[in-house]
């Protein structure tokens, strides 16, 4: 007789990024995007109020995160991160659109961010959440690849 299959796993959680979490963000930061910052730009980045960071935990795991910059009625999303052996589950999707929610309840009307050019999954994903490319960064990043430059009016997503 087979083994029963095991327990489904907890739904994530999704909690507010603070300064104690540098350490998950930087280690989560470095299995799914190859390492953007160092541990003290985490530490800056969770600790300026006009920078707000989300997560999803299961348990003490960090799975994904997304976090940016408020300036003035705009939000620049910094960063979408999923841990590579929870991807596409959806994860990245939800804390991208709770930071979104969350930076319209604080006034926010539009949000921006790049996106490297040959990301197809990160381009499908903001696609599917209503951004657009308004421009192109050449050479932008450190291996030389352009980015998109994409906007959405946050009035326009649910």
């Amino acid at each position: 007789m087979p083994a029963p299959p095991p327990p489904p796993l907890p739904a994530p959680t999704l909690c507010p990024l603070v300064p104690a979490d540098a350490l998950d963000c930087l280690a989560l930061d470095r299995a799914a995007l190859g390492g953007l910052w160092n541990l003290e730009q985490w530490r800056r980045e969770l600790e300026e109020e006009g920078r707000p960071g989300l997560g999803l935990r299961r348990g003490s795991d960090l799975l994904a995160m997304a976090s940016g910059w408020l300036v003035v009625d705009e939000l620049h999303i910094t960063l979408v991160a999923v841990a590579p052996d929870e991807r596409r589950r959806g994860l990245g999707r939800r804390v991208l659109q709770e930071l979104m929610g969350a930076a319209r309840a604080r006034g926010a009307t539009r949000a921006t961010l790049e996106v490297a050019a040959g990301n197809g999954p990160g381009i499908a994903l903001y696609g599917a959440l209503g951004f657009r490319t308004a421009g192109i960064r050449h050479g932008y990043y450190r291996n030389g690849e352009d980015a998109l430059i994409q906007w959405v009016n946050l009035a326009m997503c649910s």
